[in-house]
């Protein structure tokens, strides 16, 4: 189990954060590109500072699957929120970790004395990922361009046949993984059978969500974290919308399996959902802090990534808190609250127990005991990406945001959010409160 070096050096705390709505892909490019998510997430943050955004040291964002006019989409974001071109901005890519490895990036640069202000977060439009033509196609269009004459055209006409219509879809090759060939969603049906997770286990972990979601929203609890957006046509969003407050366990069971027909367990029910959305935290040194005179969230304390078999992806998790857990001489016992994020039910369901399996800990962790337990009263308080939504490049800023809006109105001190990563990686990052 290998990882990089724990977080050392000046602290680095975490002063404001927002977000957009986390908006459901319904079939068709949603309202908002990437950049657009970025911007109007960091508009109202950045307008609420005691500085200028022209004084930040840089602009740090995460996402996997940047349109075609979204190239380094963090340089493009930054010029849109008036950072001025003065202030450096790049693009970080860790699949589903991208949002986080933002994070982890400015709170590297911070704690090294680089940076005082950086503003860092993840954004995705999922439902913007292109359809492309496949390479048949290509070929054909290349020579098409090279044709000199009517004559030639009209040749290349003839030869065209219904295989080079075929599209190749953006966003299925993009969760599909190239190394062992398996699409995201069976890698969470290898964690089912491998720890033999009943279906009803996972179709009561996404009521679950969604219920603790809905009383999240209910409750108005959200409010400070959530940016509204307005589109171009008056419309406006103001909440996670692919909440089911509604939902049953007897309609969740109806659903059929996605990606394993005949056998499998994981269904649309149970998976996290594709999902447009932007999150941004502001980080800053002690330093920064006195100058501006600025109030305190938390503190980003250490951050840990991990690599695994690609074809078990979701126990990333897993191997990361370890790590993190371990450099830091702390237990399970000593966090307070814990956000993993969920891609699947039964990809999250494996994780507790693996955490708590004596033999799991000991051959793949190199431990002598289990991790331990994690209190579901103390897991995702508010649901997760299986009712919020899971816009790639964003879910590692946004579990990051919302923990510590959670341990502050809970009073709890420390917390921990994680992911697993397509690729087969791990994330899982401490932070901690004054409570």
């Amino acid at each position: 189990m290998k990882s990089e070096p724990p977080l050392s050096g000046r602290p680095v705390y975490v002063i404001d954060g927002s977000r957009t709505p986390c908006l459901k892909a319904r079939g068709r490019p949603g309202p908002f590109t990437a950049a657009d998510l970025a911007v109007r997430a960091g508009q109202p943050l950045l307008a609420r500072q005691p500085f200028e955004p022209t004084e930040l040291d840089q602009v740090i964002l995460g996402c996997a699957i940047p349109g075609p006019d979204e190239a380094n989409i963090a340089r493009v974001a930054a010029l849109r929120l008036g950072c001025g071109k003065a202030v450096p901005a790049f693009t970080v890519q860790r699949n589903c970790g991208s949002g986080m490895q933002a994070l982890d990036s400015a709170a590297r640069d911070i704690a090294s004395g680089r940076s005082d202000l950086i503003l860092a977060g993840g954004a995705e439009a999922m439902s913007h990922t292109p359809v492309l033509y496949n390479e048949q196609m290509v070929a054909w269009l290349g020579q098409w361009q090279k044709a000199r004459s009517p004559l030639e055209r009209l040749k290349l006409l003839g030869q065209l046949r219904p295989a080079h219509f075929a599209p190749v879809i953006g966003l299925l090759r993009g969760l599909t993984d190239p190394t062992v060939g398996l699409i995201m969603g069976r890698t969470a049906e290898i964690l089912a059978w491998r720890f033999n997770i009943p279906r009803e286990e996972m179709d009561g972990f996404a009521l679950r969500s969604h219920q603790r979601l809905a009383k999240a929203q209910a409750e108005g609890r959200l409010a400070e974290e959530i940016e509204i957006l307005y589109d171009e046509h008056g419309h406006y969003y103001d909440h996670d919308d692919g909440v089911r407050p509604d939902t049953t366990l007897e309609q969740l069971a109806k659903l059929g399996p996605i990606f394993d027909r005949d056998f499998g367990l994981v269904t649309a029910g149970n998976s996290s959902q594709v999902t447009d959305g932007a999150a941004w935290l502001l980080l800053a040194s002690e330093e920064a802090v006195k100058r501006y005179d600025l109030k305190v969230m938390g503190r980003i304390a250490d951050c840990a990534w991990a690599g695994l078999d690609p074809a078990t992806m979701g126990l990333g998790p897993v191997y990361a808190t370890a790590a993190l857990l371990a450099r830091n001489r702390l237990d399970l016992d000593a966090i307070d609250y814990w956000e993993i994020n969920e891609a699947f039910a039964a990809q999250v369901l494996a994780c507790l127990e693996a955490f708590a399996d004596p033999d799991f800990c000991r051959r793949e962790l190199g431990l002598d005991e289990p991790l331990g337990e994690i209190d579901p009263e103390r897991l995702n308080v508010d649901g997760g990406a299986i009712a919020v939504g899971h816009p790639v490049g964003m879910s590692g800023a946004r579990i990051v945001l919302h923990l510590l809006r959670v341990l502050q109105e809970k009073g709890g001190r420390r917390g921990v959010a994680t992911l697993c990563i397509g690729g087969g990686q791990g994330g899982a990052m401490l932070v901690e409160t004054g409570g």
